[in-house]
């Protein structure tokens, strides 16, 4: 792929990363901001320290300071995806941009979110020793690189398994072989449970599916839309309005840069 197409797609990617951006804004704000606020009340009125001034207000870190991070993230990872995209492209089947970006967001909702969140689920306020807090953080990112490297693992599996099983019993066994090696990782790393006794276990579950909710919808909306821009810079409109997305069909232009 030449360097003016890489350019292209780059840009494409963070405009679309920011739009998933700006939903999964709207998801966290009206389903996780909740559950926030219900779990500082808790510390608060479990906590024996008192005084201290803000040094950022609450009102500010729900708008303003939740808006940056989840905009500048979305941007980020629109980025990073976009890249990943250009070299996954006619190299993971004989996919179009826009199936391909849509497998692409699906794997890296599954490695890089789902995969340490079951093993290390996000929680709210009062939830978490401070004095762990750097375990706990590289406990979670060595958690999701290992994630990453046993999905790449799992496709180099899969693509030598193909010649002599086919495409669907070798994506099978690379498939299983994740789930396997994912298994024996959850085994041997260690499990963190600090959620305080009387913790509501109703606000918890709350919390964590309301992250997973603005995951969900941050990949989905970047999927769909990132494919949609792709596709439209890459497969002539003749072949677009002749063939649907996703099939072999739209391929020659794609295949030919990402040659």
């Amino acid at each position: 792929m030449n360097s003016v197409s890489v350019r292209a797609l780059l840009v494409r990617g963070m405009l679309a990363g920011l739009a998933a951006g700006v939903l999964a804004l709207v998801v966290a704000y009206l389903l996780g901001e909740p559950s926030v606020d219900a779990a500082i009340a808790f510390e608060e009125s479990h906590s024996h320290e008192h005084g201290g001034e803000e040094l950022v207000s609450r009102s500010l870190q729900s708008t303003a300071g939740l808006a940056t991070g989840v905009l500048i993230f979305g941007i980020a990872v629109g980025g990073i995806a976009a890249l990943a995209f250009c070299y996954a492209l006619g190299r993971v089947g004989r996919f179009g941009p826009r199936a391909t970006a849509v497998l692409l967001s699906v794997g890296a909702l599954l490695t890089v979110y789902v995969v340490p969140f079951l093993k290390y689920p996000a929680n709210p306020p009062a939830v978490g020793n401070g004095d762990t807090i750097g375990k706990r953080t590289t406990l979670y990112f060595l958690m999701i690189v290992l994630s990453l490297l046993l999905a790449a693992g799992a496709l180099l599996l899969g693509r030598r398994l193909a010649p002599r099983l086919g495409n669907w019993n070798a994506t099978v066994a690379a498939g299983a072989a994740f789930v396997v090696a994912v298994g024996l990782a959850y085994g041997f790393l260690p499990t963190i449970n600090e959620v305080p006794k009387d913790f509501p276990a109703t606000l918890i579950w709350e919390f964590r599916l309301s992250s997973l909710a603005v995951q969900v919808t941050l990949w989905t909306t970047f999927g769909l839309f990132f494919g949609h821009l792709a596709e439209r810079l890459l497969v002539p409109r003749t072949d677009r309005a002749a063939v649907p997305s996703g099939t072999s069909g739209a391929e020659p232009k794609a295949t030919a840069a990402a040659g």
